[in-house]
């Protein structure tokens, strides 16, 4: 397993900020059906690999750092022919999975622990770093592009030692899911016959799926025409978060009178 994993690892190159791996070119490839959240997925033709949410998205791993803070090999990633993959979204960068590195970028002097949900917290003296993480504190410090930086938001600093446990954040990231509070989404079926529901009572922070079960075209469109799915074929999906309270109206651009509402809470 070591020399297999050391092989893997060799074969790492970054491509347009994730990478590539070594693996069979006869790999079953899975069926959309079949993914479960949590699996780790890639296409046939391109070599990055993704996590699959469970809110549905797929999520980035930026590069080879931030993967191998996650899993150790690549034995469990499922294969997708190309024009699956191309049907779940991107949601968004995967950050360090939380109390395993710290991190800093080259326009920034602070050197910073990894929380929750990629929030940064500032180190704020040597001495805490190694009560934190060891005398080969500095040892444990990636260096992260700018350009990624952005994935993380601002946390509390670290004052003292008591402020922040790196095995107890970690623990507490049992996966990426978990990590970024991800939930399963609403589901509104579009059918022959219209929206079901109609009319669905949503809470900020899940997404919402719209799956076409019918034989024919349908969309999901929004009365003032700000975001919609675009065409979905039967069996196909879009889904989109709703972060601000209010209510969602939108309409069937084949059919015009298929509509639906989305009213959303905090």
């Amino acid at each position: 397993m070591i020399k297999k994993t050391l092989l893997l690892f060799s074969a790492i190159a970054l491509v347009f900020g994730s990478f590539n791996f070594i693996h069979p070119a006869e790999a079953a490839t899975t069926a959309l059906a079949d993914l479960n959240a949590g699996d780790l997925i890639r296409g046939q033709s391109l070599s990055a690999v993704y996590y699959y949410g469970k809110d549905g998205f797929r999520y980035v791993f930026p590069n080879d750092k931030t993967y191998f803070t996650w899993y150790s090999d690549f034995d469990s990633v499922k294969w997708l022919t190309d024009a699956d993959l191309g049907k779940v979204q991107i949601g968004g960068n995967v950050t360090y999975k939380p109390g395993i590195k710290m991190i800093k970028i080259n326009s920034d002097p602070k050197t910073y622990a990894i929380g929750e949900n990629g929030a940064l917290r500032w180190v704020t003296s040597e001495n805490v770093a190694i009560a934190l993480y060891g005398s080969s504190w500095n040892t444990q410090i990636d260096d992260v592009p700018d350009g990624f930086f952005s994935n993380y938001t601002m946390g509390s600093d670290i004052e003292n030692s008591s402020d922040f446990v790196p095995s107890q954040e970690t623990a507490s990231a049992a996966s990426i899911d978990n990590d970024k509070n991800l939930k399963s989404p609403y589901i509104i079926n579009l059918t022959d016959s219209g929206f079901s529901p109609t009319s669905l009572n949503a809470d900020t922070g899940r997404a919402i799926k719209f799956v076409n079960k019918g034989t024919s075209k349908h969309s999901a469109t929004s009365e003032d025409l700000l975001w919609g799915s675009g065409t979905l074929n039967p069996d196909d999906s879009f889904i989109r978060y709703f972060n601000n309270p209010g209510n969602y109206e939108y309409f069937c651009s084949y059919h015009a009178s298929e509509t639906g509402t989305i009213i959303v809470t905090e």
